[in-house]
């Protein structure tokens, strides 16, 4: 399994990756794989600005729907349009092109409630 050291992560299976005040979120390897071949991402939240944990999307795999809940409260500003006609990006490369939201996060402290990668391999030990 997939689990690179420079993200952070939720309880939740999503990653966050840090750059100044702005964080491009996905769903991590553990997550693609339980969810498995995923056909359709949905984010109708654009431009709008949520509080951590609320929903921000779906993901729909062949045998479920799934929340996506965002780990830092801001204000989502761009979507990876490539998903809605390549939704099996987030299988194949779920840390990369198969990112989904950036969001412009508004409370830097919130951070600190993140993993670290091996902070999440426990969770999934757990």
């Amino acid at each position: 399994m997939n689990i690179p050291q420079d993200l952070k992560y939720t309880k939740d299976h999503e990653w966050i990756k840090v750059e100044g005040d702005t964080a491009t979120i996905g769903i991590t390897d553990f997550a693609q794989g339980e969810l498995g071949d995923i056909v359709y991402v949905e984010v109708e939240t654009v431009d709008e600005t949520l509080d951590r944990e609320e929903v921000f999307g779906t993901v729909e795999a062949v045998k479920t729907v799934s929340d996506l809940y965002l780990p830092l409260s801001g204000e989502i500003i761009e979507f990876n349009e490539n998903l809605e006609d390549e939704p099996e990006k987030v299988n194949s490369d779920p840390y990369g092109e198969g990112w989904m939201i950036k969001i412009k996060f508004s409370d830097k402290s919130q951070l600190e409630d993140l993993l670290s990668a091996d902070a999440y391999k426990e969770v999934l030990g757990s």
